[in-house]
């Protein structure tokens, strides 16, 4: 295969949280009796990002990083000088673009106040909030430590600070909620200015406290009824959606995202964290995630057993990997992409696009590999369609 390489950006894991929320699947770990060693994580996190640029070698050679985002868990424990002395020795490490985006995931009640100027002199200059909702009795039931006040609080404090880039998460089909109450959390949402707003259905995933005992959700048609109404409600404020669940003010369309659905490439460091990085001379896609739990992840220092595992992207299922992520775009991506990233032959998945344009699932446009209405409602079944 011949690949091109795609951009390069950066994820760091930052693994605990004040308490799991019940609907979270994600590597997070909650706070207990002893604070967590945050200034020591820094450190292995370095270690980790000098052990996988030794590793990956020539495949990183020359290429600069576009994006960095902070995951979690809540980064926002992590202290503004803690980050900046990660980000410090990340550049001394690898190039970054000068427009280089840097996003924090924040929680709005683990925020003091004041410290969104240390996180902007860090070089973070992309906050997202993790909001959720702005009704109370939500939040509560979702297990979140914020009020809808300190939500709103918190972002506001952001833009006194000097953050012209903010992001909020917001969910829609909570425990019985109503068609009224998900318009409601748009319109807060709205009324803040944010940049960029997240808009995702919740779901039951597996091994949560919610697919354990799931609470009384909306159907799939109130669901999709919200979903309608709410894109609606969000275009009418200026927000373009971009992708299934993102929507976004005139160029503020979410960088590090953008090259996960475009099937770019990313390190992965901290616990648990997931990358992708094309090797361009053996013509592989490489994907490696780390130990999950952040004691063993810590103990293991620069040591391969850090790493939860490493594969490489079967040419079988790379179809499957690259629709995964590129139809998820609303405009599409150009055909050509799917070449340059995968470096398969376009008639690869000629009879899986015919296929799926005969459903009406695709646009009749050979130029670019783009869903219709119907199929972005029916997003699993065409990307299932692309499966060996």
């Amino acid at each position: 295969m011949s690949l091109l390489a795609p951009p390069l950006s950066l994820y760091v894991h930052m693994p605990w949280c004040v308490k799991k929320c019940p609907y979270c699947d994600f590597n997070s770990h909650g706070l207990r009796s002893e604070p967590p060693p945050y200034d020591a994580y820094i450190d292995h996190l370095l270690a980790d990002l000098d052990a996988d640029l030794h590793d990956f070698g020539a495949a990183l050679e020359r290429r600069p990083i576009v994006s960095v985002f902070f995951g979690g868990g809540t980064p926002s424990l992590f202290a503004p000088e803690l980050i900046e002395r990660f980000l410090d020795g990340a550049r001394e490490r690898l190039p970054f673009e000068a427009d280089a985006e840097v996003t924090l995931e924040t929680n709005p009640g683990t925020v003091e106040h004041g410290r969104f100027d240390g996180y902007l002199s860090a070089g973070v200059n992309r906050i997202s909030f993790g909001i959720q909702s702005f009704d109370d009795e939500k939040l509560k039931r979702l297990g979140r430590i914020h009020s809808a006040a300190e939500a709103e609080a918190a972002v506001k404090s952001a833009q006194d600070a000097g953050y012209r880039n903010i992001n909020l998460d917001l969910m829609y089909a909570l425990p019985q909620q109503q068609f009224d109450g998900a318009l409601a959390d748009v319109a807060r949402a709205t009324a803040l200015q944010p940049t960029h707003i997240s808009h995702y259905q919740l779901t039951l995933e597996p091994n949560t406290a919610f697919a354990a005992n799931p609470p009384p959700l909306p159907d799939d048609d109130d669901a999709w009824a919200m979903q309608e109404a709410c894109e609606q409600a969000l275009a009418a404020a200026g927000y373009g959606q971009y992708e299934i669940s993102a929507y976004a003010q005139p160029n503020r369309r979410c960088a590090h995202n953008l090259n996960y659905w475009r099937f770019g490439d990313y390190l992965g460091i901290g616990a648990g964290a997931h990358g992708k990085i094309s090797d361009t001379a053996g013509g592989k896609v490489h994907r490696r995630w780390k130990s999950r739990l952040p004691k063993a992840y810590m103990a293991a220092g620069d040591s391969a057993a850090r790493i939860g595992g490493d594969s490489t992207i079967d040419t079988t299922e790379l179809p499957f990997e690259y629709m995964l992520n590129a139809l998820r775009l609303v405009d599409g991506v150009p055909a050509g992409d799917f070449t340059a990233r995968t470096g398969l032959t376009p008639d690869t998945i000629t009879p899986a696009l015919a296929a799926a344009r005969q459903r009406g699932w695709l646009t009749d446009d050979p130029q670019k590999l783009q869903t219709t209405t119907l199929g972005q409602r029916f997003l699993n079944d065409v990307i299932a369609s692309f499966l060996d």
